[in-house]
């Protein structure tokens, strides 16, 4: 019932709110730091020995030696050979997200989680958007029935995407870029003002002294390490995007509490089965544990419950009912073994399924525990219960 006139949208207004939240919380940090005693040295950082870092900044270099090291130095952007990023006419996420100007016409390489968020922010602002993935399908990493939904998804809200498809060259020229562009049908040529870089990221572990002390390093560029963390050096640990597993900032944390717990000679331990995977695009898309997919090519016996959110009150009373809920049981034990939710607040609901998941829950504890209505959680419970006898409102 409302209408407006005039709507625009100030891309430096949403840039400086972007980046005064980021800044807000990267103080909240340093304050904890400080308020736990943590000494912070500031600069570039290089084992020289198994057991000591030298820091070097402004030409002075202090040597800081402790008992127990980790590695924690996150995550890059991949960079193409043929699409070097030149913030200019070729970005990465990070120039994408503190962009000068609107592109009028974007493409975007890669449709992993970081290319189609970027893709759904600028088609949101009204930019021309075309997405190319080389894979058969977006975000290839989920259920393949949440991918062939986004899709349709994303087309209908005004995106073009272009899979099975590579981007074999760029041509760069003042004011513009063209694309050749590669799939079955043979080669063609289309003109961008911006394209963003999204292949996926690498690990830092370049630089740090590591092969000198000759820790083990994985053919994918990642630090080899023992179920304790531990590198082959003793008391040299690794975490996060350097070493094996989801380059997630959720994954890293937790290893990092493992970790702090082992060396406080306490049991940490980290779940890689519960560690629940989010998009943020509209609509939303999450994740946790096996996709229908994988349970095949398990030969696991499974069901399905699933649940539309045309059938949830509170996402139709509020114009969100386009996606789905969709629960995966062992067929004999009918224990979870992994959910998948496209559409609104899907991000926050998935976390209901990881909890049960990491108690070894049912479906039907589930569809057993009362959810209040009317919320997008009701959705959860219906999927729950299609695992059994159906869902109520289906």
């Amino acid at each position: 019932g409302l209408s407006a006139t005039g709507v625009t949208a100030d891309l430096a207004a949403v840039v400086a709110r972007s980046r005064g939240v980021a800044k807000q919380l990267n103080q909240g940090v340093t304050h904890l730091m400080k308020k736990n005693k943590i000494t912070v040295y500031f600069g570039d950082g290089k084992l020289t020995a198994a057991n000591t870092i030298a820091v070097a900044k402004d030409g002075k270099v202090t040597n800081v030696t402790a008992k127990n090291i980790i590695i924690a130095t996150g995550a890059r952007a991949r960079d193409l050979p043929f699409a070097k990023a030149d913030g200019q006419r070729v970005w990465t996420y990070r120039h994408a997200m503190t962009p000068k100007e609107l592109p009028t016409k974007l493409l975007v390489i890669g449709s992993g989680a970081i290319g189609i968020e970027f893709a759904s922010f600028y088609n949101d602002m009204g930019v021309d958007v075309t997405v190319v993935e080389m894979m058969d399908r977006i975000v290839p990493v989920e259920d393949a029935e949440v991918s062939a939904f986004a899709k349709k998804a994303f087309v209908k809200q005004g995106m073009k995407i272009l899979e099975k498809t590579t981007v074999k060259k760029l041509d760069r020229w003042p004011g513009k870029v063209v694309a050749h562009l590669e799939d079955a049908k043979g080669t063609t040529t289309q003109e961008f003002d911006t394209v963003i870089s999204a292949v996926g990221i690498v690990g830092n572990v370049e630089g740090l002294g590591l092969e000198a002390l000759g820790v083990e390093i994985l053919p994918r560029g990642q630090v080899k390490t023992d179920a304790h963390f531990q590198t082959n050096i003793k008391g040299l640990y690794a975490i996060g995007d350097a070493i094996v597993g989801p380059m997630l900032a959720h994954k890293a944390e937790d290893e990092g509490m493992a970790l702090a717990e082992i060396l406080a000679g306490k049991a940490g331990h980290v779940n890689y089965g519960v560690i629940p995977g989010v998009v943020y695009t509209t609509p939303e898309v999450a994740s946790v544990g096996a996709t229908e997919e994988q349970l095949k090519e398990q030969g696991r016996a499974y069901k399905v419950g699933k649940f539309s959110f045309m059938g949830n009150a509170r996402a139709k009373a509020v114009f969100q009912g386009d996606g789905f809920v969709k629960i995966l049981a062992d067929k004999a034990t009918d224990r979870i073994l992994g959910a998948h939710i496209v559409g609104p607040a899907a991000g926050d609901l998935i976390h209901e399924v990881c909890v049960a998941m990491e108690f070894g829950a049912s479906a039907q504890d589930l569809a057993m525990t009362c959810h209040a209505h009317p919320t997008y959680s009701e959705a959860v419970r219906e999927a729950a219960l299609a695992c059994g006898d159906g869902a109520i409102h289906a």
